[in-house]
């Protein structure tokens, strides 16, 4: 019963966490778009300290949008703030991560394969990447190369790097991704926290008081706000990460993570330079061509020999071998405690169920190991290369 309520709480904090996710970046995405698509006003506008305006047409009316170079004269009643997006993103998001990979640490975060790391061990690693990471990008962000996009880019994409290979050769491939992702979450939310809101609290404070207005509070908020632009690409394939295998279980996937986030990164920014009036194809063309290319280097190799009449096993042998690795989880009512049904819907308690699955089977026990989980139940390469070949067989019948 205690699992079936925390199956709730999950599916909750989930739903909630895309929700909120949904609300943060497309507020991000609206925002860049927005400020990269100003044209410049008529002058009785810039006379009064508009910068640059926008007409638009959307849900049956027409919007007139100006920003101010600084800010106005007197402020609205009214003035809307953007921030509950990223903090509900956030905290949203570290709940899940303690209740999925740290009080779950033994079935999704620890694999003795990798390292034998107890509970707290992994617990304590996970929590100092995300705040050692956010705290090296304070630290970047701190020097003169923060202005810098091509050395602060690099810079990012060296530590992204080091980040990848570290937590791969600390925890399970989904760990790890999940980690790195949450670390720029963290960076992300900082971002907002820190830079972000104290700079426009300080403009809103200084317009109310009358007072000089600084430039560079809102200099250094567009900056972390367009770093934060960057992120969100990658993320979100961190996000959807957990469901390929082909990507976290791969023998060397934190390089593939590190390919992702930069192939994303830059498809990233052909749409910042589009909204500027800078069209280069080339940028989505390349992006297109490095997936494809990254696809294909990881397309699975299925050398399966031929089996040996007297090495066959038989549809009794692989639903037993089945029954020993793969059944405690799927099944209609699984025994592991982490579950109450089968994961994904897919049980496998029947020959018939297996055969239905073999695909699915293949594609996570055989072609990229990722099943069992963590391989708790010890699968060996004689057992996994026996089921390729017992699937490669009934694929032919």
């Amino acid at each position: 019963m205690e699992t079936y309520f925390l199956d709730w709480l999950e599916l909750v904090l989930r739903w909630l966490h895309v929700i909120t996710g949904i609300a943060w970046i497309g507020a991000s995405f609206y925002f860049v778009w927005l400020d990269n698509s100003l044209e410049e006003p008529p002058r009785w506008k810039i006379d009064n300290g508009v910068k640059g305006e926008l007409w638009a047409v959307h849900g049956g009316g027409i919007y007139e949008v100006g920003k101010y170079r600084l800010g106005p004269a007197k402020l609205p009643e009214t003035l809307h703030w953007f921030k509950w997006e990223a903090y509900s993103t956030w905290l949203s998001g570290m709940v899940l991560m303690v209740l999925i990979f740290y009080v779950g640490a033994d079935t999704y975060l620890i694999d003795p394969r990798i390292a034998e790391l107890s509970r707290i061990e992994a617990i304590v690693f996970g929590i100092s990447f995300i705040v050692g990471g956010w705290l090296l990008y304070e630290l970047l962000c701190s020097t003169a190369i923060v202005t810098n996009g091509p050395a602060i880019a690099l810079c990012l994409t060296f530590s992204a790097a080091v980040a990848s290979w570290a937590l791969t050769s600390l925890f399970s491939g989904r760990g790890a991704f999940i980690h790195l992702g949450a670390m720029i979450g963290t960076i992300m939310a900082g971002n907002v926290f820190r830079v972000i809101i104290p700079s426009q609290r300080a403009l809103v404070a200084a317009i109310e008081a009358g007072k000089e207005l600084d430039p560079a509070w809102g200099a250094k908020a567009k900056l972390r706000s367009t770093h934060n632009n960057y992120f969100t690409l990658p993320i979100l394939f961190i996000m959807v990460s957990n469901h390929y295998p082909m990507t976290y279980a791969h023998t060397h996937n934190w390089l593939i993570l590190l390919a992702l986030i930069m192939i994303s990164a830059f498809a990233r920014h052909f749409f910042n330079l589009r909204h500027r009036g800078i069209f280069r194809p080339s940028i989505l063309v390349t992006s297109v061509i490095a997936t494809s290319a990254l696809a294909w280097v990881l397309m699975p190799v299925r050398a399966i020999p031929e089996t040996k009449p007297a090495n066959s096993i038989s549809d009794v042998e692989v639903t037993a071998l089945i029954s020993k690795h793969c059944v405690a989880c799927h099944a209609a009512q699984p025994s592991h405690p982490a579950f109450t049904s089968a994961p994904g819907g897919i049980a496998l308690e029947t020959i018939a169920q297996i055969k239905r699955w073999s695909t699915q089977i293949r594609a996570v026990a055989v072609d990229t190991e990722d099943m069992p989980m963590v391989n708790s139940t010890n699968m060996t390469a004689d057992e996994r290369q026996a089921l390729g070949q017992w699937i490669e067989k009934t694929a032919k019948r």
